[in-house]
């Protein structure tokens, strides 16, 4: 399918103006998006008329729209993640046994958005709703061990951002560091009570289209009932679904194979 070049170009103005901390001068956006600076200009005036960049006279600078605050309202209103990402959970029960869930990074914290239970399996800490500390997540460290490095130096910059549950995990930036290394070594995470004793869990993240972590799939379990070899299973099962869940929106199902997303930068 080909490509609309002016519509790829005002999505690329409007990532760019959604990643920057306020609104920036139109040479800014004309330089780090590559385009001509009268392109820049033509594309701004078209949505600040439809008011999705709003233009600051005194200042000189373009930010997002009221109309781009409407077009993420409309996105949390319809959840399509969630949507989307619902059947592909509940198959990974049915072939695990086990209570899954889907989380989202937001600061140093997850937030549990899906939770699937499996019959007669109880109730878990992972409801929909709930925030967790990332680092001693599965799910959490899914997401982190994908991060740039030089992100989750800025969310861990040194010991008092650590918090424990159990009095195990993490404590400290190298030994977040250590464990993230151990995390893109395998390509799943794990965790062993550090959340609730008694229960492990593992997880896989699942990536955009630029290979950025956007959510982690989990599975938990009795930590007694399961095996080395059967969680080796479930994590391959979890992997498995963390794909399927990224090619349904649109993004990397196999992240080694994106130049410069193997290994997350420094």
């Amino acid at each position: 399918m080909s490509t609309v070049p002016a519509a790829a170009q005002v999505l690329a103005i409007l990532r760019y103006l959604a990643a920057q901390a306020g609104p920036v001068p139109a040479a800014a956006i004309s330089r780090d998006v590559q385009l001509p600076r009268s392109t820049t200009y033509h594309l701004l005036d078209t949505l600040a008329r439809e008011g999705f960049v709003v233009h600051l006279p005194e200042e000189r600078r373009y930010g997002l729209g009221v109309s781009a605050f409407e077009l993420g309202s409309g996105y949390s209103r319809q959840a399509p993640f969630q949507r989307l990402a619902r059947v592909p959970l509940a198959k990974l029960v049915d072939r695990t046994g086990h209570n899954a869930h889907l989380a989202v990074l937001h600061g140093r914290e997850v937030i549990y958005v899906i939770e699937e239970r499996a019959p007669g399996r109880a109730p878990l800490v992972t409801e929909v709703g709930v925030r967790l500390p990332a680092h001693l997540t599965a799910s959490g460290r899914a997401v982190l061990a994908r991060l740039p490095q030089a992100q989750v130096r800025a969310l861990f910059p040194d010991a008092s951002a650590f918090v424990m549950r159990n009095e195990s995990g993490p404590g400290s930036p190298s030994a977040l560091r250590n464990l993230l290394v151990e995390v893109r070594r395998r390509g799943y995470s794990t965790e062993d009570g550090e959340v609730t004793p008694g229960f492990a869990s593992v997880a896989a993240a699942v990536l955009d289209h630029t290979a950025h972590p956007i959510a982690g799939v989990a599975v938990t379990f009795p930590a007694e009932d399961v095996g080395p070899e059967e969680q080796q299973e479930i994590a391959q099962q979890v992997a498995r679904t963390a794909a399927e869940v990224s090619r349904r929106v649109g993004g990397v199902t196999d992240p080694a194979r994106v130049p410069g997303h193997g290994t997350p930068t420094r």
